[in-house]
C-alpha cells in the first residue's frame, strides 16, 4: 500500500501537485498571518458585520457576512480572521490547477503555472488580508473554469452553475462585471456567439440576477450610493495611469515572470490552434484591460484574472517546449525563475520584522506603487495600513479620560475616515470608549450614534473643518505612528465644543463616499 502511494502515479500526479502547492500557499499565510497587525479595511469589515444588511457603500453584503461567519467559528484574533482568506486564496489556486489539467497541460505545466500563481505579489498580498479581494480572485477563477468545462463539451446545463457563481460574486464585489463584460466581447469575436442562443446561459443568467436582487434593491431603496462612491474614488482618490502605467503596474504587481507567462497565454489564445476553442479569453482579457483602463480603476483589479490567464500561459509553454523538443529546459526553467520570486517575496507577505523590511526594500530599490493620491512613508500602502491602530485607540483614551465627568457622559468621537472609527470601536471595550462615528462610507449611512454634539474628541480632519463646525477647537494630542501612512501619522486630536449647526445638519455636511 505504501508502494503504491509514493509511485508517480500518485504521489507526482497532477491532483497531488496542484494539492501540494495549495497547502504551501495556505501554510505562507497562516504562519505569516500575524507578524504584522490588523488592516485598515478589516476593522471596517467587523464593524460591517455588526451592522448586517443587503448592502453597504462601497460593497456588497457577503463580506460582512464572511466576516460574521469568521469570527463566530474562529474568534476576531488578527490570526483569526485572515483564515478563511488565506482558504480562499489557496482555493483560487488550486482551481487554477484544475484549469491546466482540463486544457491539456501537464505536470510540467501545472508545477510552472502554481509556480506562477502562487508567488504573484499580488495575489499573495490580496490573500493576506481579510477582503473581498481573495473571494473575488475565487469567483472569477471558478466562472472560467466552469465556462471552460462548457468548452470541453461537458453538459450546457453548466451554465447554471455559472449563473451561481456570478451571483454569489456579484454579492461579493460588483467588479465581477467586468466579468461578464469580457467574456460577451469574447462570445461576439468569436464562433461562441451560439452560446447567446442557448436557453440554459439564460437560465443562469437569471439565476445570477436573483441571487444578486437583495442588494440590487437595496442599491435603489439608497439611491445607488455605490454608484456615487465609484464615481469618486475614480475621479478624487485613484491616481490617473495611462495605458503604458497600467500595463507596468500589471507588470510588477503579477511578477515579471508571472506576467510573462500571461502575455505567452494570452498570444497562445490569439494564435495557436490547440487554443482555438478558448481564443475568447485572449478577447475578455483585452477588453477588461482596455475597460479598466478607460474607467481609472486601481491596476490589482485585473488580478482577478490572473490564475485563469497564467494557466494558459504554462499549458502553452509546455506544449511549446515539447513540440521544439527543449525538454532540458522543463525543470531546469522551474529552477531558475523559483529565485526571483523569492527575492521579492517580502514585498508581499511580512516574512520579516518591519525595520528589516524597510532595509531589504530600499537596498532592492523595488517597491509595488500605491494605486491612490496619497504620500507615501516608510513602507508601501498595503504594509502601512497595518500599523498604529491600537496605539491610536490609546491616545484617544487619554483624552477621553482627561475630560471632566460631565462632558465625558456626553463625549462623542468623529474621525475623518472609516480606519479610524473602526479601530476605535475595535479597541473601544479595551479602553472603555464611546463609539466612534464619522462620514466616510458606510458609517455616514449608520448615523451619529444618538450624540449631542456638544462636547466631541475629533480626529482625522483639518483644523479648518472642524472650525467650521464648531466654535471651540482645542488640539490636545498628537498621535505618532512612524510605519502608518503619512496622514495617519503626526495626526492631531481636538476637543470640539459648541457646535455651530445642530449634528442632524452637521451629519449632511461630513458625508463622503471615496
Amino acid at each position: 500500500m505504501l508502494r503504491k502511494f509514493f509511485s508517480d502515479k500518485v504521489l507526482f500526479s497532477p491532483i497531488a501537485i496542484i494539492l501540494f502547492f495549495a497547502a504551501v500557499k495556505l501554510s505562507l499565510h497562516l504562519i505569516f498571518s500575524s507578524e504584522y497587525g490588523y488592516f485598515r479595511d478589516e476593522f471596517y469589515y467587523i464593524a460591517c458585520s455588526e451592522n448586517l444588511a443587503f448592502g453597504y457603500v462601497d460593497h456588497p453584503p457577503l463580506i460582512a457576512l464572511i466576516t460574521k461567519l469568521s469570527i463566530l467559528l474562529f474568534g476576531s484574533s488578527v490570526e483569526a480572521i485572515r483564515i478563511l482568506p488565506a482558504l480562499a486564496g489557496a482555493a483560487a489556486l488550486f482551481v487554477g490547477g484544475l484549469i491546466i489539467t482540463e486544457i491539456g497541460g501537464g505536470r510540467f505545466a501545472i508545477l510552472i503555472g502554481m509556480i506562477a500563481i502562487l508567488f504573484s505579489p499580488v495575489l499573495l498580498g490580496s490573500n493576506h488580508t481579510l477582503s473581498m479581494n481573495p473571494f473575488d480572485q475565487l469567483f472569477w477563477t471558478l466562472a472560467i473554469y466552469i465556462l471552460i468545462l462548457i468548452l470541453n463539451g461537458k453538459s450546457d446545463k453548466y451554465w447554471i452553475l455559472f449563473g451561481v457563481i456570478i451571483g454569489i460574486g456579484l454579492q461579493n464585489k460588483h467588479s465581477i462585471v467586468f466579468l461578464l463584460f469580457g467574456l460577451l466581447i469574447g462570445m461576439l469575436f468569436t464562433t461562441h456567439r451560439r452560446f447567446l442562443k442557448n436557453k440554459y446561459l439564460w437560465i443562469g443568467a437569471a439565476t445570477a440576477f436573483l441571487i444578486f436582487l437583495p442588494n440590487f434593491i437595496w442599491q435603489v431603496s439608497n439611491g445607488f450610493p455605490t454608484l456615487e462612491f465609484a464615481g469618486n474614488a475614480a475621479k478624487f482618490k485613484n491616481v490617473t495611469l495611462s495605458p503604458i502605467e497600467f500595463l507596468s503596474g500589471q507588470f510588477l504587481e503579477a511578477h515579471p515572470n508571472s506576467f510573462i507567462i500571461l502575455v505567452i497565454g494570452l498570444a497562445a489564445l490569439l494564435f495557436i490552434k490547440e487554443f482555438k476553442k478558448y481564443k475568447l479569453f485572449a478577447w475578455c482579457y483585452i477588453a477588461i484591460l482596455l475597460l479598466m483602463i478607460f474607467t481609472n480603476s486601481k491596476t490589482y483589479y485585473l488580478a482577478a484574472i490572473f490564475p485563469a490567464m497564467i494557466a494558459f500561459g504554462a499549458a502553452s509553454l509546455s506544449y511549446f517546449i515539447r513540440d521544439q523538443k527543449f525538454l532540458w529546459l522543463r525543470y531546469s526553467l522551474a529552477s531558475f525563475i523559483l529565485p526571483s520570486y523569492l527575492l521579492i517575496l517580502p514585498m508581499a507577505l511580512p516574512v520579516l520584522p518591519v525595520e528589516t523590511y524597510v532595509k531589504y526594500a530600499d537596498k532592492l530599490g523595488i517597491g509595488i506603487p500605491s494605486s491612490e493620491r496619497h504620500e507615501m512613508g516608510k513602507l508601501p500602502q498595503h504594509y502601512a495600513d497595518m500599523f498604529g491602530w491600537e496605539n491610536m485607540a490609546a491616545t484617544v483614551a487619554k483624552v477621553y479620560n482627561s475630560l471632566p465627568e460631565n462632558e465625558k457622559r456626553k463625549c462623542g468621537i468623529f474621525t475623518g475616515n472609516y480606519g479610524e472609527a473602526g479601530s476605535i470601536n475595535f479597541y473601544s471595550g479595551k479602553y472603555n470608549l464611546p463609539k466612534a462615528i464619522s462620514g466616510h462610507n458606510n458609517y455616514w449611512l449608520w448615523g451619529y450614534g444618538g450624540y449631542s454634539g456638544e462636547v466631541m474628541i475629533v480626529l482625522g480632519t483639518g483644523l479648518k473643518f472642524n472650525l467650521d463646525l464648531f466654535e471651540v477647537v482645542e488640539p490636545v494630542e498628537i498621535i505618532e505612528s512612524p510605519y502608518a501612512m503619512p496622514y495617519e501619522n503626526n495626526l492631531p486630536i481636538y476637543i470640539c465644543k459648541k457646535p455651530r449647526y445642530t449634528l442632524n445638519n452637521m451629519w449632511q455636511k461630513v458625508k463622503h463616499f471615496n
